[in-house]
């Protein structure tokens, strides 16, 4: 089997998977956007999702996105990148001139620098809160008590519209609870978006609330590590 074969048919089982853990929770299975996690996986298992129609796809990093899309886009204008990683506030320029949705806002300087450069480029990505879920220490997003703040940030003080919320449960953790908490979150401040669900639970997230859910060993295989600086 080609690598062509391969990750069509990966892509077809996910989106399977989808369309029936939506039909058991009562949703339309378009309800839920799938966001092939592509960072780090060669550009042939790339191409070969491309081809397989997948468009919507998530990156890590700034500068690799930059590389990889900047010239596809043009042989595809209907791409839609999300950022998925953790945005340094002295790449925002970048990711706002890349990048169709930024799903990790989560802190008032990286607000205020998304709204310094929306006024700059005059133009802005679609925008997720990331939440810290698991209130993990190690881990980005803003803790459950202070999401009315920062939205309140966003939206009333900067102008920022706020389409969703995102998180990344602790990893080995149910994910239910962590995606009925995100869901319930969303529902009060009248957000439509709930991105949560990995490879390993993206159907569970789906039963129980997410739109979207960011997959990528499932569709590419496991990714190679990440280059040494320099290497």
């Amino acid at each position: 089997m080609d690598v062509e074969q391969e990750i069509a048919l990966a892509l077809a089982e996910v989106r399977d998977r989808i369309t029936q853990a939506a039909e058991r929770a009562g949703r339309e299975p378009g309800s839920v956007t799938l966001v092939a996690v592509s960072k780090l996986q060669p550009a042939p298992r790339v191409h070969a999702a491309l081809a397989a129609g997948q468009r919507v796809f998530g990156e890590n990093y700034v500068q690799e996105a930059r590389s990889r899309w900047t010239p596809l886009r043009e042989a595809h204008p209907d791409l839609e990148l999300h950022l998925i990683g953790p945005l340094q506030t002295n790449k925002t320029a970048d990711a706002v001139a890349l990048f169709d949705v930024i799903q990790t806002l989560d802190r008032p300087k990286l607000a205020r620098s998304l709204a310094k450069e929306r006024d700059r480029q005059g133009r802005l990505p679609r925008l997720y809160v990331q939440v810290n879920s698991g209130e993990e220490p190690q881990k980005g997003g803003v803790l459950p008590d202070g999401l009315d703040e920062l939205l309140h940030l966003c939206r009333d003080e900067l102008g920022l519209e706020v389409e969703g919320l995102m998180a990344i449960p602790p990893e080995g953790e149910d994910i239910v609870p962590h995606t009925a908490l995100l869901a319930k979150l969303a529902k009060r401040h009248g957000l439509a978006g709930v991105s949560i669900g990995m490879s390993a639970d993206y159907e569970e997230a789906v039963r129980f609330g997410a739109t979207t859910v960011r997959v990528g060993s499932k569709i590419f295989g496991e990714r190679p590590p990440r280059p040494a600086p320099g290497g």
